[in-house]
């Protein structure tokens, strides 16, 4: 086990994500496991697919919600937290890979663990072999903006990407599970009120383009912006669903 390091649970909510969650588990190596001491769990909504099979075979806990009631992404990521043996928790996306793991960890492992930090989150871009001049331009734009609002102190991270203390996710408790969309902005406005928020720019993790593809950037965007308004302005949501792109 390794000494000068954390436990570090990585938690990654799941419905029916067979087409992109192999790669996803399969970059935390054997070797990468041991030298971070990461535990991965896989947090499953009800999928139907291969989605728990390849769970199954690449994860260290497989937890499946198998009440009638509808598992929104908060649910998903608080029932893998609460099961979590890690100090650190890091919240991934099923989609999401990471520019460079070994960087990755090292860096945000000395981010969060540095004085007065509650939380972290990094750049997202989109796939670099599928990503285009609109992609560049639209997650570069956001990749700023967030930085800039933890610079100042407001607190946002985007939910590809969220890393948090444990004993700081258990004091706010966890994810707020009545919000369809906005509950990643929701999350970091209750942190940063206990602490610092570091956007650690030097890193970044990729996700899929298939929402941006499906719904467009400018739709998106109204979305994003209302949802923020209404979680800041109303503490709700302005959507009773976040439809999954699959």
């Amino acid at each position: 086990m390794p000494k000068n390091y954390p436990q570090i649970s990585i938690i990654i909510p799941t419905l029916q994500e067979e087409k992109t969650l192999r790669d996803t588990l399969r970059q935390f190596t054997s070797s990468l496991r041991r030298q971070f001491n990461l535990e991965i769990i896989v947090s499953d909504g009800g999928s139907t697919d291969e989605t728990v099979k390849i769970s199954n075979e690449y994860a260290d806990k497989v937890i499946l919600h198998t009440d009638k009631a509808k598992q929104n992404i908060s649910m998903g990521r608080n029932q893998g937290a609460w099961v979590a043996q890690g100090d650190v928790l890091i919240f991934l996306n099923a989609d999401v890979i990471i520019e460079d793991p070994e960087k990755f960890f090292k860096l945000m492992i000395n981010a969060i663990t540095g004085d007065n930090i509650v939380a972290a989150t990094c750049n997202v871009n989109i796939y670099p072999k599928q990503e285009r001049i609109s992609d560049w331009m639209f997650h570069n734009f956001f990749n700023g903006y967030f930085w800039l609002l933890n610079l100042l102190g407001m607190g946002m991270g985007r939910g590809e990407c969220h890393v948090i203390k444990k004993e700081i996710f258990k004091k706010v408790n966890g994810y707020n599970e009545t919000m369809a969309a906005g509950e990643d902005y929701e999350l970091f406005l209750r942190l940063h009120r206990l602490g610092k928020i570091k956007f650690v720019r030097q890193l970044t993790v990729f996700e899929s383009p298939r929402r941006f593809r499906k719904y467009g950037y400018l739709w998106i965007s109204i979305l994003w912006f209302v949802n923020a308004f209404s979680v800041f302005l109303f503490d709700r949501s302005m959507v009773d669903e976040w439809k999954p792109v699959r």
